[in-house]
Protein backbone atom coordinates (compact mmCIF):
# COMPACT_ATOMS: atom_id res chain seq x y z
CA UNK A 1 0.00 0.00 0.00
CA UNK A 2 1.15 3.57 -1.21
CA UNK A 3 -0.47 7.18 -0.91
CA UNK A 4 -3.57 8.42 0.88
CA UNK A 5 -5.58 5.81 2.68
CA UNK A 6 -9.07 6.46 4.91
CA UNK A 7 -10.38 4.71 7.48
CA UNK A 8 -13.51 5.10 6.03
CA UNK A 9 -16.66 6.14 8.42
CA UNK A 10 -19.21 3.26 8.62
CA UNK A 11 -22.60 4.57 7.87
CA UNK A 12 -25.67 3.69 9.83
CA UNK A 13 -29.35 4.38 9.75
CA UNK A 14 -31.61 5.66 12.12
CA UNK A 15 -32.31 2.49 14.03
CA UNK A 16 -28.49 1.89 14.16
CA UNK A 17 -28.20 -1.11 11.25
CA UNK A 18 -25.26 -0.35 8.78
CA UNK A 19 -26.37 1.79 5.67
CA UNK A 20 -24.77 0.07 3.05
CA UNK A 21 -26.23 2.40 0.28
CA UNK A 22 -24.40 5.32 1.79
CA UNK A 23 -21.21 3.37 2.63
CA UNK A 24 -21.31 2.59 -0.98
CA UNK A 25 -21.92 6.60 -1.63
CA UNK A 26 -19.22 7.71 0.32
CA UNK A 27 -16.18 5.16 -0.71
CA UNK A 28 -17.12 6.31 -4.25
CA UNK A 29 -16.81 10.29 -2.93
CA UNK A 30 -13.49 9.05 -1.76
CA UNK A 31 -12.25 7.80 -4.65
CA UNK A 32 -13.28 10.20 -7.21
CA UNK A 33 -11.49 12.75 -4.54
CA UNK A 34 -8.03 11.30 -5.36
CA UNK A 35 -7.35 9.09 -2.39
CA UNK A 36 -5.18 5.90 -3.31
CA UNK A 37 -6.77 3.29 -1.26
CA UNK A 38 -9.73 2.47 1.13
CA UNK A 39 -9.80 1.03 4.67
CA UNK A 40 -13.24 -0.12 5.92
CA UNK A 41 -13.63 -1.67 9.40
CA UNK A 42 -10.86 0.46 11.19
CA UNK A 43 -10.87 2.65 14.30
CA UNK A 44 -12.80 5.86 12.69
CA UNK A 45 -14.98 3.28 11.09
CA UNK A 46 -16.41 1.60 14.96
CA UNK A 47 -14.75 -1.65 13.77
CA UNK A 48 -15.11 -2.53 17.84
CA UNK A 49 -18.50 -1.88 17.50
CA UNK A 50 -19.15 -4.22 14.45
CA UNK A 51 -20.27 -7.87 14.86
CA UNK A 52 -18.16 -10.03 13.21
CA UNK A 53 -20.90 -10.43 10.32
CA UNK A 54 -20.90 -6.76 9.76
CA UNK A 55 -17.68 -6.60 9.46
CA UNK A 56 -17.49 -9.08 6.50
CA UNK A 57 -20.75 -7.20 4.48
CA UNK A 58 -18.86 -3.70 5.26
CA UNK A 59 -15.88 -5.39 3.61
CA UNK A 60 -17.96 -6.44 0.40
CA UNK A 61 -19.68 -3.60 0.09
CA UNK A 62 -16.15 -1.43 -0.40
CA UNK A 63 -14.76 -3.82 -2.62
CA UNK A 64 -17.28 -3.92 -4.46
CA UNK A 65 -17.98 0.01 -5.05
CA UNK A 66 -14.23 1.09 -5.57
CA UNK A 67 -11.29 0.43 -7.79
CA UNK A 68 -8.95 1.21 -5.53
CA UNK A 69 -7.01 -1.47 -3.24
CA UNK A 70 -8.82 -1.96 -0.11
CA UNK A 71 -7.37 -2.23 3.45
CA UNK A 72 -9.22 -3.98 5.98
CA UNK A 73 -9.21 -4.10 9.79
CA UNK A 74 -9.56 -7.47 10.98
CA UNK A 75 -8.25 -7.82 14.52
CA UNK A 76 -9.68 -8.38 17.16
CA UNK A 77 -8.15 -9.36 20.98
CA UNK A 78 -8.06 -13.34 20.20
CA UNK A 79 -6.51 -15.08 17.37
CA UNK A 80 -8.86 -17.14 16.30
CA UNK A 81 -11.28 -14.02 15.67
CA UNK A 82 -9.02 -12.58 13.79
CA UNK A 83 -7.71 -15.16 12.05
CA UNK A 84 -11.80 -15.78 10.78
CA UNK A 85 -11.47 -12.28 10.07
CA UNK A 86 -9.17 -11.74 7.94
CA UNK A 87 -10.56 -15.28 6.13
CA UNK A 88 -13.77 -13.68 5.92
CA UNK A 89 -11.66 -10.60 4.69
CA UNK A 90 -10.10 -12.01 2.16
CA UNK A 91 -13.51 -13.65 0.59
CA UNK A 92 -15.20 -10.29 0.60
CA UNK A 93 -12.81 -8.94 -1.85
CA UNK A 94 -9.93 -7.21 0.47
CA UNK A 95 -6.73 -7.03 -0.80
CA UNK A 96 -4.81 -7.08 2.66
CA UNK A 97 -5.67 -6.79 6.60
CA UNK A 98 -4.88 -4.28 8.74
CA UNK A 99 -4.38 -6.13 12.14
CA UNK A 100 -4.00 -3.88 15.08
CA UNK A 101 -1.81 -5.37 18.80
CA UNK A 102 -4.38 -6.75 20.97
CA UNK A 103 -4.28 -4.78 24.05
CA UNK A 104 -6.66 -6.09 27.23
CA UNK A 105 -4.21 -8.53 28.54
CA UNK A 106 -1.07 -6.22 28.26
CA UNK A 107 0.70 -8.67 25.90
CA UNK A 108 4.71 -7.42 25.73
CA UNK A 109 6.20 -7.38 21.87
CA UNK A 110 7.96 -11.02 21.97
CA UNK A 111 3.99 -12.24 22.49
CA UNK A 112 2.86 -9.98 19.88
CA UNK A 113 5.90 -11.22 17.34
CA UNK A 114 5.11 -14.44 17.96
CA UNK A 115 0.99 -13.59 16.97
CA UNK A 116 1.41 -11.99 13.89
CA UNK A 117 4.10 -14.47 12.43
CA UNK A 118 1.31 -17.27 12.93
CA UNK A 119 -1.27 -15.27 11.55
CA UNK A 120 0.75 -14.05 8.76
CA UNK A 121 1.43 -17.65 8.29
CA UNK A 122 -1.97 -18.53 8.10
CA UNK A 123 -3.69 -15.72 6.27
CA UNK A 124 -4.71 -15.71 2.76
CA UNK A 125 -3.63 -11.97 2.42
CA UNK A 126 -0.98 -10.10 3.72
CA UNK A 127 -0.73 -8.16 6.86
CA UNK A 128 -0.74 -5.04 7.87
CA UNK A 129 0.61 -4.34 11.55
CA UNK A 130 -1.39 -1.53 13.27
CA UNK A 131 0.19 0.18 16.37
CA UNK A 132 -2.14 3.12 17.71
CA UNK A 133 -1.21 3.41 21.51
CA UNK A 134 -4.09 5.74 21.98
CA UNK A 135 -6.81 3.08 21.79
CA UNK A 136 -4.27 0.09 22.93
CA UNK A 137 -1.73 1.83 25.31
CA UNK A 138 1.10 0.08 23.44
CA UNK A 139 3.61 0.49 20.93
CA UNK A 140 4.48 -1.92 18.66
CA UNK A 141 8.43 -1.48 18.65
CA UNK A 142 10.28 -0.50 15.87
CA UNK A 143 12.85 -3.41 16.30
CA UNK A 144 9.83 -5.83 16.96
CA UNK A 145 8.31 -4.42 13.20
CA UNK A 146 11.27 -4.79 11.85
CA UNK A 147 11.79 -8.40 12.49
CA UNK A 148 8.45 -9.33 11.26
CA UNK A 149 9.22 -7.36 7.89
CA UNK A 150 11.12 -10.27 6.79
CA UNK A 151 7.94 -12.14 6.69
CA UNK A 152 6.77 -12.81 3.49
CA UNK A 153 2.85 -12.31 4.28
CA UNK A 154 3.68 -8.90 6.53
CA UNK A 155 3.44 -6.19 3.98
CA UNK A 156 3.57 -3.09 6.35
CA UNK A 157 2.63 -1.16 9.11
CA UNK A 158 0.77 1.76 10.13
CA UNK A 159 1.86 3.59 12.83
CA UNK A 160 -0.44 5.86 14.63
CA UNK A 161 2.08 6.69 17.55
CA UNK A 162 2.30 10.57 16.26
CA UNK A 163 5.91 10.10 16.56
CA UNK A 164 8.13 11.01 13.56
CA UNK A 165 11.05 9.26 15.14
CA UNK A 166 9.36 6.15 14.95
CA UNK A 167 8.36 6.28 11.73
CA UNK A 168 12.31 7.55 10.63
CA UNK A 169 13.09 4.45 12.98
CA UNK A 170 10.91 1.99 11.27
CA UNK A 171 11.98 3.45 7.43
CA UNK A 172 15.57 2.86 8.50
CA UNK A 173 14.84 -1.04 9.86
CA UNK A 174 12.39 -1.99 6.87
CA UNK A 175 14.67 -0.98 3.94
CA UNK A 176 15.74 -3.82 2.27
CA UNK A 177 12.19 -5.62 2.80
CA UNK A 178 8.93 -5.28 0.60
CA UNK A 179 7.77 -3.63 3.55
CA UNK A 180 5.33 -0.15 3.82
CA UNK A 181 5.28 2.66 6.45
CA UNK A 182 1.95 4.56 6.33
CA UNK A 183 1.51 7.35 8.97
CA UNK A 184 -1.23 7.31 10.88
CA UNK A 185 -1.39 10.65 11.97
CA UNK A 186 -2.84 13.42 9.49
CA UNK A 187 -0.80 16.30 11.18
CA UNK A 188 2.82 14.19 10.71
CA UNK A 189 1.71 13.34 7.14
CA UNK A 190 4.40 15.26 5.47
CA UNK A 191 6.95 14.86 7.69
CA UNK A 192 6.67 11.45 7.47
CA UNK A 193 6.73 11.54 3.81
CA UNK A 194 9.69 13.02 3.65
CA UNK A 195 11.70 10.83 6.04
CA UNK A 196 10.74 7.96 3.51
CA UNK A 197 7.38 6.76 4.11
CA UNK A 198 5.39 5.52 1.87
CA UNK A 199 2.10 6.83 2.53
CA UNK A 200 -0.45 7.33 5.37
CA UNK A 201 -3.91 6.06 6.56
CA UNK A 202 -5.32 9.15 8.04
CA UNK A 203 -9.11 9.60 9.29
CA UNK A 204 -8.36 13.67 8.03
CA UNK A 205 -8.75 11.96 4.60
CA UNK A 206 -12.69 11.25 5.31
CA UNK A 207 -13.59 14.98 5.65
CA UNK A 208 -10.50 16.42 3.33
CA UNK A 209 -9.57 13.48 0.92
CA UNK A 210 -9.12 16.01 -1.54
CA UNK A 211 -6.42 18.27 0.36
CA UNK A 212 -4.74 15.22 2.07
CA UNK A 213 -4.35 13.62 -1.25
CA UNK A 214 -2.84 17.12 -2.55
CA UNK A 215 0.29 16.53 0.50
CA UNK A 216 1.34 13.30 -1.39
CA UNK A 217 1.33 14.89 -4.33
CA UNK A 218 3.11 17.86 -3.85
CA UNK A 219 5.95 15.22 -2.24
CA UNK A 220 5.48 12.90 -5.27
CA UNK A 221 6.27 15.85 -7.55
CA UNK A 222 9.31 16.87 -5.44
CA UNK A 223 7.23 20.31 -3.86
CA UNK A 224 8.09 19.47 -0.12
CA UNK A 225 7.75 22.89 0.84
CA UNK A 226 4.00 23.13 -0.86
CA UNK A 227 3.65 19.17 0.91
CA UNK A 228 4.85 20.97 4.05
CA UNK A 229 2.52 23.89 3.91
CA UNK A 230 -1.08 22.25 2.94
CA UNK A 231 -0.31 19.86 5.69
CA UNK A 232 0.40 22.54 8.32
CA UNK A 233 -2.99 24.59 7.23
CA UNK A 234 -4.94 20.88 7.85
CA UNK A 235 -3.39 20.50 11.47
CA UNK A 236 -5.83 22.20 13.32
CA UNK A 237 -8.81 19.85 11.29
CA UNK A 238 -6.99 16.93 12.18
CA UNK A 239 -6.95 17.61 15.66
CA UNK A 240 -10.29 18.27 16.12
CA UNK A 241 -11.60 15.46 14.58
CA UNK A 242 -9.16 12.82 15.56
CA UNK A 243 -8.31 14.62 18.75
CA UNK A 244 -10.98 16.52 20.27
CA UNK A 245 -14.28 14.94 18.75
CA UNK A 246 -12.95 11.65 17.32
CA UNK A 247 -15.25 9.25 15.18
CA UNK A 248 -17.92 11.87 16.22
CA UNK A 249 -16.45 14.35 15.08
CA UNK A 250 -15.59 12.66 11.40
CA UNK A 251 -19.39 12.15 10.97
CA UNK A 252 -19.86 15.87 11.80
CA UNK A 253 -17.68 17.15 9.58
CA UNK A 254 -18.59 14.80 6.74
CA UNK A 255 -22.53 15.57 6.93
CA UNK A 256 -21.23 19.45 6.80
CA UNK A 257 -19.18 18.36 3.18
CA UNK A 258 -22.41 17.03 2.12
CA UNK A 259 -22.01 13.12 3.06
CA UNK A 260 -24.73 12.28 5.59
CA UNK A 261 -23.54 9.23 6.99
CA UNK A 262 -25.53 9.55 10.45
CA UNK A 263 -24.46 9.23 13.83
CA UNK A 264 -21.75 6.89 15.51
CA UNK A 265 -23.12 3.62 17.39
CA UNK A 266 -23.66 3.09 21.11
CA UNK A 267 -22.17 4.21 22.93
CA UNK A 268 -20.64 6.84 20.96
CA UNK A 269 -22.84 9.70 20.44
CA UNK A 270 -23.35 12.31 18.24
CA UNK A 271 -21.57 16.04 18.61
CA UNK A 272 -23.82 18.58 20.17
CA UNK A 273 -24.65 22.13 18.33
CA UNK A 274 -22.08 23.86 20.37
CA UNK A 275 -18.81 21.34 19.52
CA UNK A 276 -20.42 21.44 15.61
CA UNK A 277 -20.66 24.92 15.33
CA UNK A 278 -16.96 25.15 16.29
CA UNK A 279 -15.70 22.30 14.09
CA UNK A 280 -17.62 23.99 11.44
CA UNK A 281 -15.31 26.68 11.90
CA UNK A 282 -12.90 24.49 12.07
CA UNK A 283 -13.65 22.68 8.63
CA UNK A 284 -14.49 25.95 7.05
CA UNK A 285 -11.06 27.85 7.55
CA UNK A 286 -9.51 24.92 6.75
CA UNK A 287 -11.03 24.15 2.90
CA UNK A 288 -10.54 28.06 2.78
CA UNK A 289 -6.68 28.20 3.53
CA UNK A 290 -6.18 25.12 1.03
CA UNK A 291 -8.72 26.30 -1.73
CA UNK A 292 -6.68 25.69 -5.57
CA UNK A 293 -3.68 24.18 -3.86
Amino acid sequence: MYGTGVPLVTPFDDAGAIDHDRLAMVADWLETNGVDFLVPCGSTGEAPLLTADERRHVIETVAETTELPVLAGTGHEGYEPTLDTTERAAEAGADAALVVTPSYYGSDDAALESYYRDLADESPIPIVLYSVPKFTDHTLSPQTAGSLATHDNIAGIKDSSGSLESVQRLVTLTEDEAFSVLVGSGSTYASGLAVGADGGVLALANVAPERASAIYRAHEEGRLDAARAQNTALVELNRAVTGTYGVAGVKAALELRGQDVGEPRRPLQALQQEARATLESILDAALESTAGR
